[in-house]
């Protein structure tokens, strides 16, 4: 049973502030109802029988304190989802935008999931393609596990967001697959360049979209993950499939949480970011994983620009220590025409370990990946060596490791926008640049495999 108040005090941009509600309850749902009719919805934001704090879903433009109600429902927001949702685009709080049909739900889910029991977690052990070299090859993403990426403005990061939706894959057969795509508080160009891209490639039946414009409700950015981790829960655990979400751009929703604390008038934390935006994001990207006994996962892939290219920049930061580390774009190696601009010395992928070899890629990734590592930065290291003092104080092993870094960004990060490479390919690739070494060099990988895989043709 709802109850209804006709006693709003004050209207602060998208917070309406009621006295006297009996027995709020955070993150309830409300109602405003206009003078003519129109209805609006928010949630309990503050609940205090003295003063109740309401956050708008929808503008509050036109809304008058006088002749205008407000409904407590009782209850908090849920959302409706289905399988069909697939091939689907929706705004932040998932209605359909796409002219297509209402969704039938299959079930009613709240917007705030359900923390997974840590006992109940199971760990991520599976690899999942996108591709893309730099990350299969050197910082791996494994199923159920939360890899942001750091990028900068100006920086291609929709490019490759666009690119690993259009690629990822899980390696067995007849597994179902899927991604969750939100964008938050992006432009209306961007957003049509997402649309159509997914439709070019043919892969809008298996991706459903939710999208935030920048000139949609701040609000709506809050809700937008939340919702998207909805229905990712509920194909991943009750469908049984396999789930990768792509949130970009986590810096946009961040500010939303600021702008919001700042007309609560909360006390801020650093650089004006509210205190709890550790917890807050840990509620979003806690979210992935996977549950013993059960077959689906969800993977997070969250894209985040990161102010001034400043690594230490809060929300970062407090990312960082959330997430099992991060793929790090580079400015420099895309000044150079590099693309995808990822510098894989700054990456990292805590659980790749987990998610390659026999069985899951191939036999020699392991020791591949580890000397891949070791060459490039003794070749970044011989670049900086060859600066200081000219290439003539370098060694030949020197020389052969500059030689080796050079051809590992022009051959191994750098790939078309619409190339894809197998993770065999790209095993193959990493051979062929570390024939470029004496094989006595190649101390972290094992004899038999590079008996095996040296290239017939070294470079």
């Amino acid at each position: 049973m709802f109850k209804e108040y006709k006693t709003i005090k004050e209207i602060k941009g998208p917070l309406l502030i009621v006295e006297g509600v009996k027995a709020p309850k955070y993150q309830e749902l409300v109602e405003v109802i206009m003078e003519n009719g129109e209805k609006r919805l928010g949630q309990v934001l503050v609940a205090d029988e003295n003063l109740t704090v309401v956050q708008m879903f929808e503008e509050t433009r036109n809304l008058k304190i006088e002749n205008t109600r407000v409904r407590f429902f009782g209850k908090t927001l849920k959302i409706g989802v289905a399988k069909e949702m697939l091939g689907r685009i929706f705004s932040g709080k998932g209605k359909p935008i796409d002219d297509g049909p209402e969704i039938i739900p299959e079930k009613e889910m709240d917007i705030q999931g359900s923390p997974i029991n840590p006992y109940s977690r199971a760990y991520p052990d599976d690899f999942i393609q996108t591709g893309i070299s730099a990350i299969d090859g050197l910082n791996t993403l494994v199923r159920g596990q939360k890899l942001p990426i750091f990028s900068g403005a100006g920086l291609p990061h929709n490019e490759l967001a666009a690119q690993i939706v259009r690629q990822a894959k899980v390696r067995k057969t007849g597994e179902g697959f899927a991604v969750i795509f939100g964008a938050i508080g992006i432009t209306f160009e961007e957003a049509n360049f997402f649309i159509k891209n997914f439709q070019e490639a043919g892969i809008l039946s298996r991706t459903a979209l939710f999208i935030n414009l920048a000139d949609d409700p701040v609000i709506e950015r809050i809700t937008l993950p939340r919702v998207a981790l909805s229905l990712a829960e509920f194909l991943a655990f009750e469908k049984e499939m396999h789930i990768l979400v792509i949130l970009t751009d986590m810096t946009m929703y961040c500010e939303a949480l600021r702008e919001i604390s700042g007309a609560r008038k909360e006390i801020p934390g650093r650089r004006g970011y509210p205190g709890y935006l550790y917890t807050d994001l840990a509620s979003i990207y806690e979210r992935a994983g996977r549950i013993k006994g059960k077959k689906g996962s969800i993977t997070q892939l969250p894209i985040l620009t990161m102010p001034e290219d400043d690594k230490t920049h809060p929300i970062p930061d407090l990312t960082g220590y959330i997430t099992e580390g991060q793929i790090m774009l580079s400015r420099s190696l895309y000044q150079k025409g590099i693309y995808p601009p990822i510098d894989v010395l700054a990456s990292l992928s805590r659980l790749k370990d987990k998610g390659i070899g026999e069985g899951k890629t191939r036999e020699d990734h392991p020791g591949v990946l580890n000397q891949m590592f070791s060459a490039y930065a003794k070749g970044k290291e011989s670049r900086d060596l060859a600066t200081i003092l000219g290439e003539a104080s370098l060694t030949e092993v020197d020389k052969k490791y500059l030689k080796f870094a050079e051809l590992f960004e022009e051959k191994f990060v750098k790939q078309g926008i619409n190339e894809e490479r197998s993770i065999e390919k790209t095993l193959d690739l990493a051979w062929e640049l570390l024939s470029l070494l004496p094989q006595s060099e190649l101390k972290r990988i094992k004899k038999e495999y590079i008996e095996k895989y040296w290239p017939k043709k070294p470079i």
